[in-house]
């Protein structure tokens, strides 16, 4: 019996574990592609459906939203089914939304459609981060999670300048190419994925973790650093007009693939970093840098070649954050993963929501190019609220001193 064969680290053990999180991964990439893409294709749906380009802009705002809100009841609802079905179910739904989509004559049917398509969105990531954790020894979970969440952040470095490009030819072709994604993830899941059955437990015992208190910090930093992240996300074509403007043509494209690339690599540094180091304190560190890096945002987006450099790192901050706060849900409540995977999505896509909201608030006090202030605040508040909860933690634990030790 060889070293793999023994169960011992090995090459070949590794790429067992690796190859059914590849349709996962997909699955994801494919998730983040369809909630993004659309908004660089506003005026051309507009038209062809007749609308205005903010009715039209209703078409993201519903995925959003109803992902958000469905993410936690289908992952509660689904939790009791093989996770290799339900992700199966996700794809079925994720896949005729988009199909539905892209025929849709008119633009109450484009909007029930995606509707569907987001119902199947809210199951399909919090699932395969769940079925990612059962299928993987704990010393890897940390990589595994940054693999499939990798999908995900690939998708804004990758598939929405991808899905643009289609759709500036025609805006129905980028649904088509996001059910053919659906697709060949659905069949790589039925191929790839063994059955998994999570441990069976009541819904009180799945909701039980909600009634801690670090639970429900970490579902409220990430919501805040998402909202962070993403009022400067939202706005950074206004934000870098003035240095593209006189520059390439493709010079924002460059911008957004610097922090899609850094998002990535942030992934997969959090990933090893949390198998090996305290997970509080690499959560800190991200919300931290994250911090930083939104608040020098206005002197980075004044010369084109700084603000692609620190894309990257931001891009980092932001992709870090996402692969160690879920990994803190996980590993404090393993059994109620689907349910509080599930509500980490909620707590994204609200985020996302707001950030569209807050900065377009902001700019009616500050100049575009400052919205990195109050993206900065939000995510100071989230550090802080980290560190609050990590001092919380560490005196919970502390050894009690014997009264009579004052008294000494």
């Amino acid at each position: 019996m060889s070293r793999n064969d023994a169960g011992e680290p090995g090459e070949g053990r590794s790429g067992r574990h690796v190859r059914p999180l590849l349709p996962l991964a997909l699955a994801t990439f494919a998730v983040g592609t369809d909630a993004f893409v659309l908004a660089g294709l506003l005026p051309a749906i507009a038209g062809d459906l007749g609308v205005s380009i903010p009715a039209a802009g209703q078409l993201v705002t519903v995925f959003a939203l109803t992902l958000a809100v469905a993410a936690p009841v289908l992952s509660w609802l689904l939790s009791p089914l093989d996770r290799r079905k339900a992700l199966q179910l996700a794809l079925i739904a994720f896949v005729v939304g988009n199909v539905l989509t892209a025929v849709s004559p008119t633009y109450l049917l484009a909007l029930l459609a995606r509707i569907v398509t987001a119902l199947g969105a809210a199951t399909i990531t919090a699932t395969a981060s769940s079925a990612a954790v059962a299928i993987t020894p704990p010393e890897r979970r940390g990589r595994a999670m940054a693999l499939v969440i990798g999908g995900l952040t690939l998708s804004t470095a990758l598939g929405m300048p991808l899905g643009n490009l289609l759709g500036s030819v025609d805006w129905r072709l980028t649904l088509w190419a996001v059910a053919a994604l659906g697709v060949v993830a659905a069949i790589g899941v039925s191929v790839a994925l063994p059955s998994l059955m999570l441990p069976a437990t009541g819904l009180s015992a799945r909701l039980a973790p909600l009634r801690r208190p670090e639970v429900l910090t970490i579902l409220a930093a990430t919501l805040l650093v998402m909202a962070g992240h993403y009022t400067v996300y939202t706005y950074i074509g206004a934000m870098t007009a003035d240095i593209t403007a006189g520059a390439f043509s493709r010079a924002l494209t460059m911008i957004l693939f610097a922090w899609g690339v850094g998002v990535l690599a942030g992934n997969f540094f959090a990933g090893h970093l949390v198998d090996k180091r305290p997970m509080l304190g690499v959560a800190t560190a991200a919300l931290a840098a994250g911090t930083v890096l939104l608040a020098i945002s206005p002197l980075a987006v004044e010369h084109l070649v700084v603000a692609a450099v620190w894309a990257v790192v931001w891009g980092a901050s932001d992709g870090m954050a996402s692969v160690v706060q879920q990994h803190r849900l996980v590993t404090l409540a393993p059994a109620s993963a689907p349910v509080l995977l599930g509500l980490n999505s909620s707590a994204i896509y609200i985020g996302v929501a707001v950030s569209g909201g807050f900065g377009g608030l902001a700019q009616d006090w500050l100049s575009v190019t400052l919205l990195g202030l109050p993206a900065a605040a939000l995510a100071l508040v989230a550090t802080a609220v980290t560190v609050a909860e990590g001092r919380a933690g560490r005196a919970a634990t502390a050894p009690q001193v014997p009264e009579r030790e004052y008294a000494r």
